[in-house]
């Protein structure tokens, strides 16, 4: 398969003295994004070689606490959707959602 194309994703990370992120910005060109700012990320890559993901998990040290939940709910919901997009699997991808609901709910985001 021949490339067409090669586009770049830049994430720059500010560090303080004992290396903990203070900031963080990225960009994407082919996004329309341009010197971002953002609070958390988390990035995954997958080794097919020896069948295990990768990760990058990085959040600014000012991020709050009741950010970094919300954070990880949309997160959630957010993989469920990838999750059915990518394995067409709407029965996990319904227990998936059902967790997502649950986390809510003990986070108290949503009342019962």
């Amino acid at each position: 398969m021949a490339i067409h194309k090669k586009t770049q994703i830049t994430i720059d990370v500010n560090l303080d003295e004992n290396n903990i992120p203070e900031k963080m910005n990225w960009t994407a060109p082919d996004g329309g994004i341009a010197n971002m700012e953002a609070k958390a990320m988390l990035l995954s890559f997958w080794d097919a070689e020896k069948q295990e993901t990768l990760k990058m998990d990085l959040w600014v040290k000012d991020m709050p606490v009741d950010q970094m939940q919300l954070f990880f709910h949309q997160t959630l919901l957010s993989l469920s959707d990838t999750f059915y997009s990518a394995t067409q699997d709407e029965k996990m991808t319904a227990t998936m959602r059902d967790f997502c609901d649950y986390f809510a709910e003990k986070l108290e985001f949503k009342k019962s």
